[in-house]
């Protein structure tokens, strides 16, 4: 048999140019997803750092957002070739699902970290009581927040919980109100008291000036006149003004003579 024959008879020619042409069209079609994918890619890292995203979830964003656009141009250019992409992409589909399933606190605790880190509710640095716990927040990771007890101790706290959870943030405005209550006996003279309590908070330099301490009596109780004495301070300097605060207004009560009732405990004898 002649060359030309055994070319005439084993090959179609036209389902060689055919396939030819679809070859050459998923090329192209390859070649520019992938440039529009580069450019898409780098538009989104550029925003998201112009947002200070966090750099973990910028890169995490990123990626994910990466292999998702390859998948689909996988599936356009396998389409475009001929092959028969829709159980391709039901394997892909039942797999993803299956992950979904497996990692579902997982996902769940990412999604929490990423409303985090975008609506940014908390940042390091911050002092907040969320979950039950109170700490300074010390590191925002894509699953979990750490915190730092006042008594030294790591808490880790997921961040799906957090997210979805209250979250009492002491130090987003700056400025936290001290609350103390306290007493002295019946027979002080209640504009002394107050002058005298007034005089101990704005002697303490890390009292703010704005907004102004107030003191006014809260209680009538049992053996007591009740003062609610309420000092402001930065976030920083609270337990220092909580803490002074109390030990500046005994002195002062103290030196004024203003007494503190406190329980008094009678021993009775009997004649034996």
């Amino acid at each position: 048999m002649k060359l030309e024959d055994w070319f005439d008879q084993g090959i179609d020619w036209n389902l060689m140019v055919d396939y030819g042409i679809k070859i050459a069209g998923a090329i192209v079609i390859w070649i520019f997803g992938s440039w529009i994918i580069r450019k898409t890619i780098r538009g989104v890292d550029a925003l998201m750092t112009k947002r200070a995203y966090e750099i973990s979830l910028r890169k995490f964003l990123v990626n994910l957002l990466k292999w998702v656009l390859i998948a689909l141009l996988v599936i356009v250019v396998l389409g475009t070739i001929g092959v028969e992409t829709t159980s391709f992409a039901a394997i892909l589909a039942a797999a993803g699902l299956a992950i979904g399933l497996a990692l579902q606190g997982s996902l769940g605790n990412f999604a929490g970290g990423a409303l985090i880190m975008i609506f940014k509710p908390i940042k390091v640095g911050d002092l907040i009581e969320a979950q039950g716990e109170l700490g300074v927040v010390n590191e925002i990771q894509i699953f979990t927040t750490i915190l730092t007890t006042p008594d030294n101790k790591t808490v880790v706290i997921p961040n799906g919980p957090l997210s979805n959870g209250n979250i009492k943030n002491y130090s987003k405005l700056g400025q936290l109100r001290v609350d103390l209550t306290i007493g002295v006996a019946y027979d002080s003279d209640i504009k002394q008291t107050k002058d005298v309590l007034m005089e101990a908070l704005t002697s303490n330099p890390k009292v703010l000036k704005e907004p102004a301490p107030t003191i006014a009596v809260s209680e009538l109780a049992d053996s007591s006149i009740n003062f609610a004495v309420r000092p402001w301070a930065t976030t920083a300097d609270y337990w220092d003004v909580y803490f002074g605060s109390l030990e500046a207004c005994k002195k002062a009560l103290d030196v004024a003579g203003i007494e503190i009732p406190f329980p008094h405990q009678v021993e009775i004898r009997k004649n034996v």
